[in-house]
C-alpha cells in the first residue's frame, strides 16, 4: 500500500466511529486484494501472499469486532471465516481463481455498511485528535494540510 494511502486511511480511521471503521476494514481487504493480484500479475509470489496475509488480517480484526451473542454476528462470523479459509487456498495454490468470490463477498458488505454510515450518528471513537483541514494554498495545485492543536494533551498522563 502506497504511504498516500496509508496516511488517508490513518486520517478516516482517527475520525471514524464504529460503522465507519467496519467499512474502512472492508475497504482495506479489498485493497490488500487488488495488491495480491497485481503482485501476482506480475510473477511476485512473495508479494501476492504478502497481499493476501494483510487482507486475511484485517479479517481478523473483523473477526474480534463481532458480537456473537446476536444471530447476525454468528452469520458473520461463519462467512468472515470461510472468505479467510479462501484466501488461505489462494496463497497455498499460488492463484487468484478464488479470488474474485471474496472480492464480491466484501464489496457486498462495503456497499450495505456504505448505506448503515447514514443511520449511525455516534461520535468518533477516537477523543483528543487534532482536526486535519486541507486546502489549496500558495499555488495552484498545491495541496498544504494544516492540523489545528486545540488541545496539547492527546491523553497521556505522565
Amino acid at each position: 500500500m502506497t504511504q498516500e494511502k496509508i496516511q488517508a486511511y490513518t486520517r478516516r480511521i482517527t475520525m471514524a466511529n464504529k460503522t465507519q471503521m467496519i467499512t474502512i476494514l472492508y475497504e482495506m481487504v479489498l485493497d490488500y486484494i487488488d495488491e495480491a493480484e497485481c503482485a501476482l500479475n506480475t510473477g511476485d509470489m512473495t508479494g501476492f501472499a504478502e497481499g493476501l496475509g494483510r487482507a486475511m488480517n484485517c479479517i481478523d480484526e473483523l473477526i474480534h469486532s463481532l458480537d456473537i451473542s446476536y444471530e447476525l454476528g454468528k452469520n458473520l462470523l461463519g462467512l468472515y471465516l470461510f472468505e479467510k479459509k479462501q484466501l488461505i487456498k489462494a496463497v497455498a495454490k499460488n492463484n487468484d481463481e478464488i479470488i474474485p468470490h471474496v472480492r464480491k463477498t466484501f464489496n457486498n458488505l462495503h456497499e450495505a455498511y456504505v448505506q448503515l454510515e447514514q443511520y449511525d450518528k455516534e461520535k468518533s471513537i477516537m477523543i483528543n485528535v487534532p482536526k486535519v483541514y486541507a486546502g489549496l494554498t500558495y499555488g495552484r495545485g498545491k495541496l498544504t494540510e494544516t492540523v489545528s492543536a486545540e488541545t496539547s494533551n492527546r491523553g497521556f498522563m505522565a
